[in-house]
């Protein structure tokens, strides 16, 4: 599992725009930013909805007033559903990456096998990236929202 002091690994996400599906690189999305990753099982699913990123959304201002230059949300999702859920949230501050086929969380380590509801899943967590460099790495246990929390994230700036 990946851990505080490495550098992320090269992947590519999926990303809607305007422009259609792009897939940015992670040296393209990180290098040279300051960024806050929190990742989730699922877009649409209950407790990330309800609670993990609203938490973002209501926090994004003062995230970002700490140098932050983006917070990103992601899932082992594709990049229409990463943006319908995005919308549906009116999360604008939120930068949305899909990693439909978990090619990133199971670079870094952060898998799970949720069987049938959705097999193969991200770890819910949260991370404070420096230039591509894993400065702060908060994992949830199974089944709890304790540390990868927006507020915990912030404080941590």
């Amino acid at each position: 599992m990946i851990k505080t002091g490495d550098k992320l690994p090269e992947v590519s996400f999926s990303q809607l725009t305007k422009e259609g599906v792009m897939n940015p690189t992670t040296s393209q999305i990180f290098a040279n930013k300051k960024v806050v990753l929190f990742a989730v099982p699922g877009a649409f699913t209950p407790t990330c909805s309800a609670a993990h990123l609203p938490g973002y959304i209501a926090l994004a201002d003062q995230i970002k007033a700490k140098g932050v230059d983006a917070i990103i949300c992601t899932a082992v999702n594709d990049a229409f559903v990463m943006s319908a859920w995005g919308k549906s949230q009116n999360a604008e501050e939120i930068v949305f990456l899909a990693d439909g086929g978990a090619a990133f969380h199971k670079a870094i380590g952060l898998t799970m096998e949720t069987s049938d509801f959705g097999g193969v899943r991200s770890q819910r967590y949260a991370m404070i990236v420096e230039n591509g460099v894993v400065t702060q790495l908060n994992v949830e246990a199974p089944k709890t929202f304790e540390v990868s929390k927006a507020e915990v994230m912030l404080a941590a700036l």
